[in-house]
């Protein structure tokens, strides 16, 4: 070495060389992780035929057939208003044809859940059927019975006995699907026989009529026939059940909904193990907790569930009242009263679980023993008396309300079969009367 270049290396310091050595190596690792990802990229499927060879032989076609009172007119021979519709509908009856039973068909789909045969569908597509015919992706067909069914969920659970044990697709956990992901619709859409169609997820937890709803909505093709089907993620699990679209002219338009496979699993296994559903029963009338009610009570936020009365049940025995607002149930925040029903639906029935309510400006606790909601439901009679004007009112938050009674709504003209409150009285110093009643005047 030169006494120069001695020089220069005394000159630059020990650190200086780590420092461009570390440098060096994350420059070198940064590199092979672009190489690697590359490499991934080129590796992916460039097709979704794999998928759907392994997932194919679950999904079945559903038939089912229906003896239905004979119709009584031309109905599908000519249309309604035409000239000869009076003379088809003498040649039917003078034919017997008018007051004949027929035969009606219907389509839908279904996926295998159990190599035993245990099949998982729409309620609607085989509700009110005499015969379920069950056809395999290979042509094979075999007659199914009903195990059980939920109309709250629109599920239905079917039985086959097969030969041997029967290709089958697992669940997979529809909490985990985002927005944006590939999904796949599998089924017969209508009547075409089995077909496949891909999307993605395109919004999460869509409620539509129902009080269990939490629909996957994706712009994957459904169709009539689709329903009952399964939505595979891209790891050939099932996270949902096609159920219904949204479209103007009976099509798919891409605005589709699967009922979520979280939801779907629990009403399985009920139905598995009980033939029905056992869902969980609180006893309370709720409502969502608006900002104005949360700042006439005191409350932070504007979460929780308003309990606005409370029948015979676990709810009254345990001490809860009206006015209550629920801020937690089984240790989980409640935010609204749709999260709240399916919260207490999909608890164990005879569990007793703890109760965080907001009463007079503070919280309390309390210990309620869960019922059964199917039983209080049907315990409910087809005809309720109505009670006595001074039992039919209520104070709560500075206003007197009172069930609509007949008579009321006469007074008040509203219209015949109506339900709901009436404010009869409202204290001029409550909160309630200086937010809505003086502002409106």
């Amino acid at each position: 070495m030169t006494p120069r270049s001695a020089a220069i290396a005394r000159a630059v310091p020990d650190h200086s060389r780590r420092d461009a050595l570390r440098l060096f190596w994350m420059g070198v690792l940064a590199s092979i992780l672009v190489i690697a990802q590359a490499i991934a990229a080129q590796a992916r499927p460039e097709s979704l035929a794999p998928l759907a060879e392994k997932v194919s032989p679950s999904v079945v076609n559903i038939t089912t057939s229906t003896m239905v009172e004979g119709r009584t007119g031309p109905q599908g021979i000519v249309p309604e208003g035409s000239p000869f519709e009076d003379f088809f509908r003498e040649f039917q009856d003078r034919n017997g044809e008018g007051q004949r039973p027929r035969r009606s068909s219907a389509l839908g789909s279904g996926f295998v859940i159990s190599e035993d045969g245990f099949v998982v569908t729409n309620n609607h597509v085989i509700d009110g059927a005499d015969e379920i015919l069950i056809e395999f992706f290979d042509g094979k067909e075999l007659k199914a019975k009903v195990v059980g069914t939920d109309p709250n969920t629109d599920i239905a659970l079917l039985k086959v006995e097969a030969d041997g044990p029967l290709p089958f697709v697992p669940f997979g956990n529809s909490d985990t699907a985002r927005v944006g992901d590939w999904v796949i619709a599998m089924g017969n859409p209508l009547g075409q026989g089995f077909s496949l169609s891909v999307g993605i997820v395109s919004a999460r937890n869509r409620a539509l009529s129902g009080t269990y709803d939490d629909y996957i909505q994706t712009d994957a093709a459904i169709n009539r026939g689709n329903s009952g089907g399964p939505l595979f993620n891209m790891e050939g699990e099932v996270i949902g059940v096609n159920t219904a679209i949204l479209s103007p002219n009976g099509g798919s338009i891409g605005i589709g909904f699967s009922m979520a496979s979280n939801v779907v699993t629990r009403v399985v296994e009920q139905l598995q193990k009980y033939g029905e559903t056992r869902r969980g029963w609180l006893g309370v009338r709720i409502q969502d907790v608006t900002p104005d009610v949360a700042e006439a009570m005191g409350l932070a936020d504007a979460r929780g569930a308003l309990i606005t009365d409370v029948p015979d049940g676990p709810a009254k025995d345990a001490g809860l009242q009206a006015g209550d607002v629920i801020l937690s149930f089984d240790g989980v925040d409640v935010a609204d009263t749709r999260g709240l029903v399916r919260q207490v639906g999909n608890t164990e029935v005879g569990k007793a679980v703890r109760v965080l309510v907001h009463r007079d400006g503070g919280t309390q606790t309390f210990l309620v023993t869960l019922g059964r909601r199917e039983e209080a439901e049907g315990a409910v009679p087809a005809v309720v008396e109505a009670p006595a004007p001074e039992e039919a009112t209520k104070d709560l938050l500075g206003m007197t309300l009172s069930l609509l009674t007949p008579e009321i709504a006469s007074e008040l003209a509203v219209p015949e079969g109506a339900a709901g409150l009436v404010v009869v009285a409202v204290d001029e110093a409550s909160e309630a009367y200086e937010r809505v009643f003086a502002r409106a005047t």
